[in-house]
């Protein structure tokens, strides 16, 4: 089945992005997909989504990159973890998983925060939640997971 966007749908999506931005201070966005380098090694890669916002899954996702790292090493793997939508609870500032994110950001593991889930946020609640200051902000999450997908990283949604 092929599904088409509606007319009208292009519109649309400039006023979303333009309501973002009228709500995000430009100074602390990076807007870039990070240049971060797969270790030069790395025989395998792996992108984790994480759409979710409950306690299980993003513990599932913590212990899931831990244990890949384990069984092959931080050399041979590249991690990132990919969180939008209710997932990027994952990567606030205060948030109950810090610790344990920033444990795997230390071993090399890549944690990418959605910008637009977090301007939808924002726009929402009239601020913008402090996220951990070592997430990587990217524009789109699923778009990164796309550019991932296209570079030969195994998608996984636990």
């Amino acid at each position: 089945m092929i599904v088409r966007p509606r007319a009208g749908a292009a519109a649309r999506a400039r006023v979303v992005a333009a309501a973002f931005l009228a709500t995000v201070p430009l100074g602390t966005v990076t807007w870039a997909i990070p240049a971060a380098a797969a270790p030069p090694f790395a025989t395998h890669h792996l992108v984790l989504q994480l759409s979710d916002a409950s306690e299980a899954k993003r513990r599932l996702v913590l212990s899931v990159a831990n244990n890949m790292l384990k069984r092959y090493g931080p050399d041979r793997i590249a991690i990132e973890v990919v969180a939008f939508g209710p997932g990027v609870r994952l990567l606030y500032a205060a948030g109950p998983d810090r610790v344990g994110v920033d444990s795997l950001i230390a071993q090399g593991v890549q944690f990418d925060v959605c910008m637009t889930t977090i301007g939808t946020i924002a726009r929402d609640t009239g601020h913008a939640p402090a996220l951990d200051p070592k997430a990587v902000r990217v524009t789109y999450g699923v778009g990164r997971i796309m550019s991932l997908a296209e570079k030969g990283y195994v998608l996984v949604r636990p």
